[in-house]
């Protein structure tokens, strides 16, 4: 039998962080808040707690020419990412990226009608 998931559906899940400098950035965390890393290549670093060596994974930096507008982008998780993409259109939102493949499943990204930008992921 296998453990249940933490994560929720369509709740706040994983905070994302952009940075011009991958390593200044991770030490730089690492000094001021414990933050530990899990390293996807030269472009991203997940963000684990410093509590404990199972800690999950609960955000991550990401590597980009300038920091995105808006600050952080905030990650919502769902168990049915196409429901997910059509609730958020059928609400007055608009998808703005995706949805599309990355190394732990699919997302995209959306505004919501004030226009913040946010993104949901699935496993699958």
């Amino acid at each position: 039998m296998s453990e249940p998931s933490p994560h929720r559906h369509h709740a706040i899940d994983y905070i994302e962080l952009t940075v011009t400098d991958l390593a200044v950035a991770k030490r730089f965390y690492a000094d001021a808040f414990g933050w530990r890393f899990t390293d996807y290549g030269p472009e991203y670093a997940g963000i684990r707690s410093p509590h404990g060596d199972d800690a999950p994974e609960v955000g991550g930096l990401r590597l980009d020419a300038e920091v995105r507008a808006g600050g952080p982008l905030v990650l919502l998780y769902s168990t049915d990412l196409d429901r997910s993409v059509q609730a958020v259109k059928e609400a007055g939102g608009r998808v703005v990226n995706g949805p599309y493949e990355f190394p732990g499943g699919r997302r995209f990204h959306f505004t919501d009608p004030s226009g913040n930008e946010l993104g949901a992921w699935a496993e699958q």
